[in-house]
């Protein structure tokens, strides 16, 4: 029941990233429009990574995904059209997924994430070598429909938003949600009970990165160029695994939260701080991580009880 009390939230914040292009922002409407793209997109990030994170597996392959999608989308977008192209990227870091699980799941903890980080190098350097990529002078990504509406990258963002949503949401309440548990609490015992744990682990990784690769897509199509420092950065997984442990691990709200606050909260910073904002921004991260272990969401948790 704990659980159906947070649908309300994730229902307030899903119908304001809906509503936000209508409401009467002023001289700020482009900005906060700006700022509301990129929790969307990063916050859809969050959210696939802690879908891997419910296994007990400890990914820093979020960037590769993240890159593959957007390359992958940019590259077709010209010839096919933005839909058919985002469609391809997310299924170019799906296969990547499988690539990277069917050689490395076996892992666990430090060796699975290691494996994985040397998966996003290998990526990035690939893309810098190679003529089509563009190599690291970058590859040019045409707006998405052309340019004819201009909040159509938006829109997108929170699509992907909505998709991960459902995702999580959907992992919360279905038999795979034990599944899901029993492998990070025991492998050894959720094989006793007939989890098969590998597959487990394979379909999460699945799912996580069609999403991530969806997030590049249109994060490329909304900065119109991608580089391999950008687009493969480390960066990226670090920020889709710091999201969910500020905001709440193993659960749909968490990572919302968590995206909402923390990149807005970046994003102010660097507006009114300037060049000190990440002074300000590490402190406050570790003072969560160490007064709040169960991040934001426990929190609330807290007050209710």
């Amino acid at each position: 029941m704990r659980e159906l009390s947070h649908l309300p939230f994730l229902s307030f914040f899903l119908l304001l990233f809906a509503l936000l292009p209508f409401l009467p922002l002023g001289i700020w409407g482009a900005f906060l429009l700006d700022v509301g793209f990129f929790i969307q997109l990063f916050t859809a990030m969050a959210l696939s990574w802690d879908l891997v994170a419910r296994t007990g597996q400890l990914s820093l392959a979020h960037g590769a995904f993240f890159g593959l999608g957007a390359y992958g989308a940019g590259l077709l977008a010209p010839h096919v059209g933005t839909l058919p192209a985002l469609v391809f990227g997310a299924f170019v870091a799906g296969a990547g997924a499988l690539l990277l699980g069917s050689v490395t799941l076996r892992l666990h903890g430090l060796y699975f994430a290691i494996a994985s980080l040397a998966f996003s190098e290998v990526l990035r350097t690939l893309a810098l070598k190679l003529a089509f990529t563009g190599g690291p002078i970058g590859l040019p990504v045409p707006p998405p429909f052309g340019g004819v509406w201009p909040l159509a990258a938006y829109y997108l963002s929170f699509g992907v938003l909505l998709l991960a949503t459902a995702l999580s949401h959907w992992a919360e309440w279905s038999p795979f949600r034990l599944a899901q548990a029993a492998t990070r609490q025991s492998e050894a015992v959720a094989r006793v009970l007939g989890v098969r744990v590998v597959r487990v682990k394979l379909w999460s990784l699945l799912l996580g990165s069609l999403v991530a690769g969806l997030s590049g897509g249109v994060y490329g199509m909304k900065t119109l160029f991608l580089s391999p420092y950008d687009a493969f950065s480390l960066g990226r997984a670090v920020e889709a695994l710091v999201i969910p442990i500020f905001g709440g691990l193993y659960s749909t709200l968490g990572p919302l939260v968590g995206g909402v606050v923390l990149v807005g909260l970046e994003q102010a910073l660097r507006l009114w701080i300037k060049e000190g904002y990440l002074v300000v921004y590490g402190a406050i991260l570790i003072l969560v991580i160490l007064f709040l272990p169960r991040g934001l969401v426990g929190l609330l948790g807290r007050r209710r009880g």
